[in-house]
C-alpha cells in the first residue's frame, strides 16, 4: 500500500503566520467590537488567532489549541488556573477510557475478528463484499478511532482485491476496487457519529454544550446513541448504494469464494482468552453506557442502573469508562503470564494531541461565556430572527461540511458551536436544534483526501482517483445535509426533548462580562 500523499501546505501555513496575530491585534486595536468593556475585545482576539491559525495550521493543531493557557490570564480573560482547569473534565476521561478499551481490542487482534467475521457473513458477491466491509467499518469506528479502522481493513481490502483480478481481469475489477476503498473510507466517518466516543466532535459538543449551558441537560451515551445510530446507518447505507452505482456494474458477479477471507480468519487462531475477556469487557461497557441513565422513548420507560447508588448525580460515562479501564489494567493475562490484558506501553500510544486539542477548544468556549462574548454575538445576529429555522439548520450543515473539507473537523466543530449556541440565542431557538446538526455535519467530508484521515488513507492506497472521489462524495456531501436535517427533525427532537419554537428556561447562556 502507497503511503499517502503528503500534502504541500507551506504557503498557507506561512499566510496564516502572518495573517492570525495580524487579524488579532487589528481587533484589539481597532475598537471595531463595540462593547461596554474590552474584555469582549480580547475575547475576540484570541478567538480571530485560534480560527486562523487551525484554518491555516500555521503551528501544529494541539499546539493552537494551548493558546489559551497563554493568552487568557495575560489579555485578562480568565486566569490561568481557571483556563488549566477547563483543559480536563470527565469528558477526557470519557475519551481516555473508550480509547484504551479500542487500545486492548487492537492488542489482541479482536477488532480484525470482528471484522473478517461481519464481511464473512455479508457474503462475497462484489457489492455484498462492499457492503460488509463497509458494515466492519462502519461498526468498528463507533467505538475506535476512524483512523485505525481504516488502517486495519485497507491491507484486507487489497488482498481481496488481489484476487478479484486474478479470478476477474478487466475494468469492472478496477470499479470494484474503487468502489471498495471509497465504503471504507465513508464508512469510517458515517460509522463514528453514532456514538459519542466514535469521533472527537461529538464529544467537543457534549462539553462544549455543557459550558455554554450549564443548567441544560446532560448529553449522555444512550441520548446520543438513539439519535445518531439511525443517522448514521442511513448515511451508510446511502454511501454503499451510491459506491456500487457508480463504480461496480450489476453485471460484474466474478469472485464468488471465501477463500481469501477465511484464510485471513483462519490466520487469527483460535479465539483466545485474552479476546474473550476483552469482548466481555467492551460489551459491558457498551450495556453500562447505553443504561445508565433512565430511558424514556414513548410508552418505554427503562430505569438507569445508577439509580440504585446512593449518589447517581454523582457518576456519568467518564466514570464508566475509566472504571472499565482500570479493569483492563488488572485483568491477568494467560498467554503472557507476566502481564495484564492492558499495559502502559500500549496506553501511551492515545492520540493526546487531540486530548489538547479538546481542551483548547473547552477553554476557547469558556472564554467565550466568562468574557461576555458570547452574549454580544448574539446581540449581533438578532436580524437572523426571521429566517426559519430549517433554511438556517441546512445552511449551517452545508457549510460546515464543505469547511471541514479542507480544515479539521474537531477544531472546526471548537470554534462554531459557541457561535450556534449565540445564534441560538439571537434567534429564541432551542440550541441543541441547531449546534447538534453543526456537530454531526462536521464528520460528513467525503470529497477530498486531505478532508478525513480515511479518505488520505484509501487515496495512499493506489485504488481511488481523485475524480472519483470528488464525484461520488460531493453527492454524499449534499445527501447528509438533507439526512442530517430531516433526522434532527424527526427523531432529534423527541430524544433531546425540543419543542418547536419553544426556548427551554435552561437555553440562557452562561456569561458575565468582566
Amino acid at each position: 500500500m502507497k503511503r499517502p500523499p503528503k500534502q504541500d501546505n507551506t504557503a498557507k501555513k506561512r499566510i496564516g503566520l502572518i495573517l492570525g496575530p495580524a487579524l488579532a491585534i487589528a481587533t484589539l486595536l481597532s475598537g471595531g467590537i463595540s462593547s461596554p468593556d474590552a474584555i469582549v475585545i480580547r475575547a475576540a482576539a484570541v478567538a480571530i488567532l485560534m480560527a486562523v491559525w487551525w484554518i491555516t495550521e500555521a503551528i501544529p493543531i494541539p499546539a493552537t489549541a494551548l493558546l489559551p493557557v497563554a493568552l487568557f490570564p495575560v489579555l485578562g480573560i480568565l486566569s490561568g488556573k481557571a483556563t488549566a482547569a477547563t483543559y480536563f473534565n470527565h469528558v477526557i476521561f470519557l475519551f481516555i477510557g473508550g480509547f484504551v478499551m479500542a487500545l486492548a481490542m487492537q492488542r489482541w487482534n479482536l477488532h480484525k475478528r470482528i471484522a473478517l467475521r461481519i464481511v464473512m457473513a455479508l457474503g462475497t458477491g462484489p457489492r455484498q463484499l462492499i457492503l460488509g466491509f463497509m458494515v466492519a467499518t462502519a461498526f468498528l469506528s463507533m467505538w475506535i478511532s476512524n483512523t485505525a479502522t481504516t488502517m486495519m481493513m485497507v491491507p484486507i481490502a487489497i488482498a481481496v482485491i488481489m484476487r478479484f483480478r486474478v479470478d476477474a481481469p478487466g475494468s469492472h475489477t478496477r470499479g470494484f476496487a474503487t468502489g471498495l476503498m471509497i465504503g471504507i473510507a465513508y464508512a469510517a466517518s458515517t460509522g463514528g457519529i453514532a456514538t459519542l466516543i466514535g469521533t472527537p466532535p461529538n464529544l467537543s459538543f457534549s462539553r462544549i454544550f455543557a459550558i455554554v449551558y450549564p443548567n441544560g441537560p446532560e448529553i449522555a451515551f444512550a441520548d446520543w446513541l438513539f439519535f445518531a445510530l439511525p443517522c448514521s446507518v442511513i448515511m451508510l447505507f446511502l454511501a454503499w448504494w451510491l459506491v456500487t452505482r457508480l463504480f461496480v456494474p450489476r453485471e460484474f458477479t466474478a469472485g464468488q469464494e471465501k477463500s481469501t477471507l477465511r484464510d485471513e480468519y483462519q490466520s487469527l487462531g483460535k479465539l483466545s482468552y485474552e479476546e474473550k475477556i476483552v469482548g466481555l469487557l467492551f460489551t459491558l461497557m457498551a450495556l453500562l453506557w447505553v443504561f445508565r441513565k433512565r430511558i424514556s422513548l414513548g410508552g418505554i420507560d427503562i430505569p438507569g442502573w445508577s439509580e440504585v447508588l446512593p449518589a447517581a448525580r454523582f457518576i456519568d460515562d467518564g466514570t464508566v469508562a475509566i472504571c472499565i479501564a482500570v479493569v483492563l489494567f488488572l485483568w491477568p493475562s494467560k498467554s503472557k503470564p507476566k502481564e495484564r490484558l492492558m499495559d502502559w506501553n500500549s496506553a501511551v500510544r492515545l492520540p493526546w494531541g487531540i486530548v489538547i486539542l479538546f481542551g483548547g477548544g473547552f477553554a476557547l468556549a469558556t472564554g467565550f461565556v466568562e468574557s461576555g462574548l458570547s452574549l454580544f454575538i448574539a446581540e449581533q445576529l438578532t436580524v437572523l430572527k426571521e429566517v426559519p429555522s430549517v433554511v438556517l439548520i441546512g445552511s449551517t450543515c452545508t457549510v460546515m461540511t464543505f469547511l471541514t473539507e479542507l480544515t479539521s473537523n474537531t477544531a472546526t466543530t471548537e470554534m462554531v458551536l459557541p457561535l450556534m449556541g449565540s445564534l441560538s440565542h439571537a434567534i429564541q431557538v432551542n440550541p441543541l436544534l441547531l449546534m447538534i446538526p453543526a456537530t454531526l455535519a462536521a464528520s460528513c467530508a467525503f470529497m477530498l483526501p486531505v478532508a478525513t484521515p480515511p479518505n488520505a488513507i484509501v487515496f495512499g492506497s493506489g485504488e481511488v482517483r481523485m475524480s472519483d472521489m470528488i464525484k461520488a462524495g460531493i453527492i454524499l456531501n449534499l445527501a447528509g445535509v438533507v439526512v442530517i436535517v430531516a433526522v434532527t427533525f424527526l427523531l432529534g427532537m423527541a430524544v433531546f426533548n425540543i419543542e418547536p419554537g419553544v426556548m427551554p428556561d435552561w437555553a440562557v447562556p452562561a456569561g458575565k462580562p468582566g
